[in-house]
Order: C-alpha cells, then sequence, then structure tokens
C-alpha cells in the first residue's frame, strides 16, 4: 500500500502563481535573514559565556547603534557598567581595557539585532511596491517582523535583570529569550520551504507527522533546559560524565523547597535534566527513523529522519566533550551551533512530514513554473 498520495491529492505550494524569479528573490532574501539570525544566536552566546550581556546598561534602539567614539565616551560607558552589582561585586578589578572587550561582544550582539531588522524591513518593503510578495504571504511576514520586535523587547526585559539586584541577568529571562530567537529562526525557515515551486503529496497517514511534532517539540524543550543550563552557570559544575559527584542519580536533586524551584534553579538538577533529556531525544529521533524505515515511508522522510537521529547524537558527543573540559568559549559555542542546526533538521523533517514529498507537476503548471 503506498504511503503517498496521489499526484491528484498533491498540495499546490505556497506561492504557485508567483513567478520563479520572483520565488527565488524572496528565499534568497529570507535564506540571508536567516542565516543573520543564526549569526545572532551564536554571538548571544559568546556574549552569555565571555560575561558580557550587561556591559551596556540602557537601550537606545537608534542612537546605540553607534558605539563610544571618544576616551570620553569610553569613560562614560564605563561608569554607567560601575554602577551595576556585577561591577561591585564580580569586576571590581576591571580596568577599561577590560571593559571594551565585555562591551564589544554585546554591542556586536545588539547590532547584529538591529541590522536583522533592516535587511528584513527594507527589502520587504521593495518586494512589497514591486507585487513580489503574493497575498497568503503577507501575513506571514508581517508576523515575522512583529516576532522580531519582541524579540528585541524581551532582550531588553532579561538585560534589566541584572542591572539592580542580580549580577546576572534572570535564567527565566534568558531561556525566553533564546526561545524566542529559535522560533524565529524556524519559522523563518518554513517560510523558505514553503516558498518551493514544486507540488507536494501529502502521506496518507498523518501518523509521520505527529510523531515528527513531537519530536521538534522536544528538540525544542532540550534548547530550552540548555538555556537553563547557561543562566545559571550549571555547566561549570560537575564535569564528568556518565556520572554526576559519582553517581547517575546524583544525591541532592530535589534540596531545594519548593521542589519545584529544583528544575530551574538548582544547577545539579538543571544540569541533570538537561542530560536525561538528551538521552530520551536520541532515543526517540532514532527510533522514529527506524519505524519509518519499517514501514516502508518515502525515501524522503526516512532520510531526513536518519539525518536528524545522527545530528542529535553529534550534538550529544559535542555537549560532552564541552562539559569536560568546563566550557570553553569555541566548544560552547559549538555546542550552541549544533543546537540551532539539530532544531533546523527537526522543522525540516516535520515540513516533509505535513507537506509530503515532490510530485511531477502537470505539463501546464511546469510552463508557469519556467515563467
Amino acid at each position: 500500500m503506498s504511503t503517498v498520495a496521489t499526484p491528484a491529492m498533491a498540495e499546490t505550494p505556497l506561492v504557485t502563481d508567483a513567478p520563479a524569479r520572483h520565488r527565488t528573490a524572496l528565499r534568497i532574501w529570507l535564506s540571508a535573514v536567516a542565516v543573520m539570525i543564526v549569526a545572532m544566536i551564536l554571538v548571544g552566546g559568546a556574549t552569555r559565556l565571555t560575561d558580557s550581556g550587561l556591559s551596556i546598561t540602557e537601550w537606545q534602539p537608534i542612537v546605540g547603534i553607534v558605539p563610544p567614539l571618544s576616551e570620553a565616551d569610553w569613560d562614560q560607558a564605563f561608569e554607567a557598567y560601575k554602577q551595576i552589582p556585577e561591577y561591585t561585586h564580580v569586576n571590581p578589578d576591571m580596568d577599561l581595557a577590560g571593559f571594551k572587550r565585555i562591551y564589544w561582544w554585546e554591542w556586536a550582539h545588539r547590532f547584529l539585532g538591529r541590522m536583522i531588522g533592516f535587511v528584513f524591513f527594507l527589502p520587504f518593503l521593495a518586494f512589497w511596491a514591486a507585487g513580489y510578495i503574493p497575498r497568503p504571504l503577507m501575513p506571514r511576514l508581517i508576523g515575522l517582523f512583529a516576532l522580531g520586535g519582541l524579540q528585541g523587547a524581551v532582550g531588553w526585559y532579561m538585560v534589566k535583570s541584572g542591572l539592580v539586584d542580580r549580577v546576572d541577568v534572570s535564567q527565566y529571562r534568558l531561556a525566553a529569550h533564546f526561545g524566542i530567537a529559535v522560533l524565529i529562526f524556524g519559522y523563518t525557515l518554513w517560510l523558505i520551504l514553503s516558498l518551493s515551486s514544486k507540488r507536494r503529496a501529502p502521506l496518507v497517514s498523518s501518523a509521520p507527522a505527529w510523531v515528527g511534532g513531537i519530536l521538534l517539540g522536544l528538540v525544542f524543550l532540550q534548547l530550552l533546559l540548555g538555556a537553563l543550563v547557561a543562566g545559571i552557570d550549571a555547566g561549570f559544575s560537575f564535569n564528568t560524565f556518565p556520572l554526576m559527584a559519582g553517581q547517575f542519580v546524583p544525591e541532592g536533586l530535589f534540596d531545594q523547597s519548593p521542589w519545584i524551584l529544583n528544575m530551574f534553579e538548582n544547577p545539579m538538577t538543571v544540569q541533570f535534566d538537561h542530560r536525561i533529556m538528551a538521552y530520551a531525544l536520541i532515543t526517540a529521533a532514532t527510533l522514529q527513523a527506524v519505524w519509518l524505515w519499517l514501514t516502508k515511508r518515502p525515501p524522503e522522510v526516512i532520510g531526513s529522519a536518519l539525518v536528524l537521529a545522527v545530528a542529535t547524537m553529534m550534538q550529544a558527543v559535542i555537549g560532552v566533550w564541552t562539559l569536560l573540559l568546563s566550557v570553553p568559549l569555541p566548544l560552547g559555542i559549538a555546542h550552541q551551533a549544533g543546537a540551532v542546526l539539530v532544531f533546523g533538521f527537526a522543522v525540516f523533517h516535520f515540513w516533509l512530514t505535513v507537506k509530503g514529498v515532490p510530485v511531477a507537476a502537470p505539463a501546464r503548471d511546469q510552463r508557469l513554473a519556467s515563467a
């Protein structure tokens, strides 16, 4: 029995009536945005690992794009940093040269955020004026832009949490900031995939889509757990594997009261949860690939499932390596890059299970695609 619907049941692409050159231009534009989002996520990770996130104590969306240009400007920025708890309790011996090092990480992170806004909004206006954007795509693009604005506000909300009573940002707000960034990347990737000109036949059964969606949710949850690990510096302790404090299930997982706080504020528990979810994710991704193969699903779907399973395994290896070496900056960034890559593979696999596999287009559609 076929696991793919007949060509007559095939879904037409999102922009089937758009000329090929329009679709190509839109895909290139959104691909550039997606690459910049990934770059911003990685710079954000480096900002966290270098403890640079609180070096800029004001949110100035417009004039903040210009860094300090004179010694007087640098002195003013440094004096503002000296007023927050991180300086007085963590870096009281920092000099201006040390401040500049952490300042540039945070400035680069914010600069990338602004550039993403420009790279999205200005071409959006140009494509709109030129009639490149099909009507079904318009609300999706507006929603993507709104998510970007929300991300900027959440980023400042996160920074504010470390300016008064804390020496670091709230791990809850950090996880929210990271999670929204990942969702924006995933949504952008979904739009890029949906701009394909190919007709696709949906799978006869919805089971692969359900399983793919659950697996995508598990990947996203694991990324949030990783953000919590970073938020409370849980990766700098218990740097052994596979045991923690000499045990697989260490004592002290629920020492805090109420017990639920351990899931978010106890470094041992947060790191343990991240480890266990990694085991669960590798197992689930592997079992899914085997199940799809045994049930003779389309080769494209099986292939994407295998890639996802292998990616989760490789990501776990990088994670263990990063842990054993107490999170050096290059490995920490590599681990975060791997997380985004795994999420991208999960989005692509889920998209395939929802949209189906390519089918031959009728002659008329082929002429339209080449227009």
